[in-house]
């Protein structure tokens, strides 16, 4: 007989499971592709099964959110950040989206498809939005570090930095670029906001 920890092991590597199932799906076909049935397929379950764990198609989609942003969590707390400068700190987002589109560019994917639709889904939106507004706050917070600290120009209004950030990163949905071009964009990015004179502090050794 199975205790209780061994039915919540059981239920978490299936819920795992059946994010992952529907993150590929996401990926191969866009939200308007993702089906139930092809969910419990590929997970090797039957729609009963399936409903148990998600009864809803919101409650999938925020199955999928959840799995990106413990990713996301775990990518960011991988890292101490106590004690960094602005500068320091920005350069640090660049290696985190650098890993991401290399490691694991499906999570920018997820994340573009999602954000899209939740314009015109507002269930969807529920779920999205909050994540979005913390990726927000963080950055803008980094920028107002930077302005404070004197590694980033003094006259930089964070909110409106932390917004053409996250166009960046969601803008590679449809065509992600290579490292070399990554590499690129992040100079020219650093550039317009760093204090200092470019041609000392321009990163190409990420």
């Amino acid at each position: 007989m199975q205790t209780e920890n061994q039915r919540r092991e059981t239920g978490d590597d299936r819920r795992t499971a059946i994010a992952q199932a529907a993150r590929d799906i996401i990926v191969e076909k866009g939200l308007e592709g993702l089906r139930t049935r092809d969910i419990a397929a590929r997970v090797g379950i039957n729609i009963a099964t399936l409903h148990y764990h998600v009864p809803s198609k919101e409650a999938l989609v925020a199955l999928v959110a959840q799995s990106v942003r413990e990713e996301f969590r775990a990518q960011d707390t991988a890292r101490p950040r106590a004690g960094k400068t602005g500068i320091e700190l920005l350069r640090m987002e660049f290696e985190d989206a650098l890993e991401s589109q290399e490691q694991a560019p499906e999570r920018i994917a997820i994340m573009a498809e999602l954000s899209e639709r939740a314009r015109r889904d507002p269930d969807i939106a529920a779920i999205i939005q909050p994540m979005r507004s913390y990726w927000h706050a963080s950055l803008a917070e980094i920028f107002r570090k930077g302005v404070s600290d004197g590694t980033l120009r003094a006259d930089i209004d964070a909110d409106a930095a932390a917004k053409i950030f996250i166009g960046m990163i969601a803008g590679w949905r449809s065509r992600t670029p290579d490292r070399a071009q990554t590499l690129s964009i992040f100079a020219e990015f650093e550039r317009a906001f760093i204090a200092r004179s470019p041609s000392d502090t321009r990163r190409t050794d990420l």
